[in-house]
């Protein structure tokens, strides 16, 4: 499950529109949270719905992983630029596609994922929907699924409605993308979750779009740590870090959706609206530092423990009328360093014997136990495991569940008995 917690929040901005916080990030907002858990480690005005830019591609990122994983869609699908692709080059990013020209879903997605790529962007969302208006519908009906409170888009590449051809400017969607940086967190947080194989594509520094071209395109995540051989980058190249997007306009200015790894620890930071291309990085750089330097993940229940409150569940039809059950997972924290935290049990479930007939293997999910682990700000973090059976449970043979029956009869009628007087 995951947790929300704040544990710090400021108001207002100054003459360049930087919000005061205690990190010193000049941004007009910050979040950072830890990729496991979902906990979050720092935040600064980051419910405020804000103009992404091309961070806004991690949605059409997250449908065209949706749309494969479904089987709907295959890498190696041809896909035909139209005229809304072909004539996006107006603003920002792109890779020069021409109608009628025919690249694979994965050559357009790595373009869109590396170069940031506006009409590879638009040729999925209308090979995926049709149109670039539906397809945008389609992200925002996405956003609600995944809970995004603030997440608005009339796009797949976060261009402003200006910025777009007259044409196909949506009717059906009003206003202008926008976005929170913990909306953006939490959808960094989904793709890490649904469809890890992103870093894969995130992760690459340079990407040849077609043999003919002269230069290959260049990733504009210059903390890459595979830029760490590159003289240029080597300044903003940060340890474990592999995704996820850029993005940038006159009227957003500079944003990053970042996560890195170190230690088996990943956190994902985002910054909105820093001053210049170099300071969307350092700033995310402080942003990680003040995770990786200041938390640790705390396994406070390991993996396969017995429960106080539960440590058997009743079954029917087994050689034994009750088997005992563990915690499938671990029970983690992310905490600040050198504390230990103090846990509650909130709340078991368990399934009913009526739903627990043997046989049952090992390892079968019977219910689930909630913890809950209050941080030094005073912040409520939960965490819920499943609990699964310890042990096979054979079912019971005609014989033996007949004797059972015929016990449990006198057992009943006994106590029927001794109730009347």
């Amino acid at each position: 499950m995951m947790a929300m917690v704040s544990t710090a929040a400021a108001e207002g901005e100054d003459a360049r529109g930087h919000i005061p916080n205690q990190l010193g990030l000049q941004v007009r907002s910050a979040f950072l949270m830890d990729a496991a858990t979902g906990q979050v480690l720092f935040d600064a005005n980051a419910e405020v719905p804000l103009p992404p830019a091309s961070m806004s591609k991690m949605m059409t990122e997250y449908i065209v992983m949706d749309e494969i994983k479904q089987g709907k869609l295959n890498w190696d699908d041809m896909v035909t630029t139209r005229e809304n692709a072909a004539t996006t080059t107006r603003q920002g990013s792109h890779v020069f596609l021409a109608e009628g020209d025919q690249h694979t879903v994965k050559e357009l997605f790595i373009a869109m994922a590396v170069g940031s790529a506006n009409d590879a962007s638009i040729a999925l969302a209308e090979h995926i929907s049709g149109t670039e208006e539906q397809f945008a519908q389609r992200m925002n009906e996405t956003a609600k699924r995944l809970g995004l409170e603030t997440a608005h888009f009339i796009n797949a590449t976060g261009l402003g409605r200006d910025d777009m051809s007259p044409k196909y400017q949506p009717a059906s969607i009003d206003g202008e993308t926008v976005m929170s940086a913990k909306d953006a967190a939490m959808l960094a947080y989904h793709i890490l979750k649904d469809h890890d194989e992103f870093l894969e594509y995130s992760s690459i520094p340079s990407y040849k779009f077609r043999e003919r071209d002269d230069k290959p395109l260049i990733n504009y995540n210059w903390m890459l740590e595979a830029n760490k051989e590159v003289p240029a980058f080597r300044r903003y190249v940060y340890e474990g870090l592999d995704g996820m997007k850029t993005g940038h306009t006159s009227v957003a200015k500079y944003c990053f959706t970042g996560t890195a790894e170190r230690n088996g620890m990943r956190l994902i930071s985002v910054v909105m609206g820093a001053d210049s291309e170099p300071a969307r990085f350092l700033e995310s750089a402080k942003l990680l530092d003040y995770g990786f330097n200041n938390f640790e993940m705390k396994t406070v229940i390991p993996p396969k423990s017995v429960v106080e409150t539960q440590e058997t569940v009743k079954i029917r039809k087994g050689v034994k009328t009750e088997i005992p059950v563990v915690t499938q997972n671990d029970v983690s924290f992310m905490v600040k360093k050198g504390t230990e935290p103090e846990i509650t049990l909130l709340k078991t479930e368990v399934k009913s014997a009526d739903e627990l007939v043997a046989p049952i293997e090992n390892g079968t999910v019977v219910g689930s136990v909630t913890y809950e682990y209050i941080d030094e700000n005073g912040a409520k973090i939960d965490h819920t495991v499943n609990l699964v059976t310890n042990e096979e449970a054979k079912k019971a043979s005609w014989w033996r569940l007949m004797f059972r029956a015929i016990k449990d009869f006198f057992v009943s009628l006994f106590n029927g008995i001794v109730d009347l007087f």
